[in-house]
């Protein structure tokens, strides 16, 4: 039962980051941080070099991972290991879509064809639509906006319309 518990709460720690990976977007990304944010909006050379202020954003996710690793792992309070693994879960979960299949900083994999790849693609692809700091959508990256299974096309009359 306890291994339940503990599944449970890594896959609960999952889900509560793809909430906190969106407001940490929304609100500190395009808020007070936007100056480690702003390079991920603009477009990219290989002469600027391989990393982006914006990765700096790793470590604002590691750190309380790492909190909850060493706290789960020294003190009565176990279950925050699993927290922490959660967290490092949606990390590579991250990684693996946002910067290796999104923006392909890695090719390792580029062939994803089915509804839900090309939702998270065009929901990010409508994100990147602005390079400012205002007016962005979709700050989430596996919870998608139901317009975006649909063609741009198709999504986009429906926006004019209401309009």
């Amino acid at each position: 039962m306890q291994i339940l518990t503990y599944i449970l709460i890594t896959l609960a720690a999952i889900v509560g980051m793809e909430f906190m990976a969106w407001f940490t977007h929304k609100y500190v990304m395009h808020g007070p941080l936007w100056n480690w944010h702003e390079d991920h909006h603009k477009p990219h050379h290989h002469k600027d070099g391989f990393f982006e202020k914006n990765d700096l954003f790793f470590l604002v996710f590691a750190i309380p991972s790492a909190i909850c690793y060493i706290l789960g792992l020294s003190t009565a309070h176990f279950w925050l290991l699993f927290v922490g693994i959660g967290i490092s879960i949606y990390g590579v979960i991250y990684f693996l879509i946002h910067d290796v299949y999104i923006h392909q900083r890695f090719k390792w994999f580029r062939q994803l064809d089915n509804r839900y790849s090309r939702a998270i693609l065009r929901a990010h692809g409508a994100h990147h639509a602005k390079q400012t700091k205002e007016g962005c959508e979709s700050f989430g990256l596996l919870v998608v906006d139901d317009k975006y299974f649909k063609k741009r096309s198709e999504w986009s009359k429906e926006e004019k319309a209401k309009a």
